[in-house]
């Protein structure tokens, strides 16, 4: 038996519950992984209220990184005794243990510690298909982040200003442009304060956006739409603020001869290539310091109920984890 986080139905924090389970057996192409550390993200909480379902009951978190204790016959990928890192489904990674696909697991070199590998396989693979894959970002690009201090920005705004780009990002507190221009943002815009679209012309005039990457959706479409130049990117890959709900051709697109996105990191991980090429690009950017990852929190296994408050009141501002 090992301890592990389930939830029975959709709801609050409260029905984060720690409870003992029985793992199942372990089948030819999977591996026992003995979790060092696990990553706390938002997905969790939109799998925990129900707006992304999941069939219940179910364990909750997609990223870790642990120890391969066992393996079954048919795995020719790891050995035991090997660091490994994930960032998919299947879901339960808040757990002591868990059973996994080894084609779903990466190595985690070393010079990266447990607690980095567990935060940045998800929002640093997200980094490097936009900033590589979705639209491949080069020296000179003006690029505008949406929630730039937030856990991918903190990333991607780095890496970008490491490729040359001309990086501005976008806020929601006085708090959190200091965050943004810590890590990469040349030019930060509190758009609670201020009209962005407005701003954002001030620094590149009018239509002078190659690339808007919107993690933010309803409340920013509209403006990301406004900056960007004649054949540029919208990459709208999340919606903390709602789903934009309609894309109007002649309106949004037409107009400028825009092009239009909506990836995911499935999109971008469909084969064990890509996701071995992917992470590959992720630990050697962190190695060679295109990026860096500082954990501003850890929590308990019996924390997570918390450890969700606060994510959810947004307290906290950088990447942090939850250690079994």
């Amino acid at each position: 038996m090992v301890q592990a986080i389930k939830i029975q139905k959709f709801g609050g924090a409260e029905e984060l519950q720690l409870v003992d389970i029985q793992l199942p057996k372990l089948q030819a192409n999977e591996v026992l992984v003995k979790n060092l550390s696990i990553g706390l993200n938002y997905i969790d909480v939109y799998h925990r209220t129900g707006l992304y379902p999941i069939p219940l009951p179910s364990g909750i978190g997609l990223e870790a990184c642990g120890l391969v204790e066992e393996i079954g016959s048919g795995v020719t990928l790891f050995k035991v005794g090997d660091r490994v890192a994930h960032s998919s489904m299947p879901i339960g990674s808040y757990s002591e243990k868990q059973v996994f696909p080894q084609e779903k697991l990466v190595m985690v070199p070393e010079g990266i510690s447990n607690e980095v590998a567990s935060v940045v396989m998800l929002k640093g693979i997200t980094a490097e298909y936009l900033l590589h894959r979705s639209y491949p970002a080069k020296k000179g690009d003006k690029i505008l982040f949406h929630a730039a201090a937030g856990g991918v920005g903190q990333i991607l705004c780095q890496w970008a200003n490491a490729i040359g780009c001309t990086v501005i990002g976008t806020v929601g507190s006085k708090e959190k442009e200091a965050i943004a221009k810590k890590n990469g943002c040349h030019h930060v815009i509190n758009y609670t304060d201020h009209n962005f679209v407005e701003e954002v012309e001030k620094i590149v005039g009018k239509n002078g956006i190659d690339v808007v990457y919107d993690g933010v959706g309803a409340s920013t479409f509209e403006g990301s739409i406004e900056v960007l130049k004649i054949r540029g990117m919208m990459v709208a890959f999340g919606n903390a603020s709602g789903y934009v709900k309609t894309l109007d051709i002649k309106k949004h697109i037409n107009t400028k001869g825009l092009f239009f996105t909506r990836p995911s990191i499935a999109h971008y991980t469909v084969t064990r290539k890509e996701l071995e090429d992917s992470a590959a690009t992720v630990f050697n950017a962190l190695l060679t310091g295109k990026f860096k990852v500082d954990i501003f929190k850890k929590y308990k296994l019996s924390d997570a109920k918390q450890a969700h408050q606060d994510l959810e009141a947004r307290l906290l501002t950088g990447p942090s984890v939850i250690i079994p």
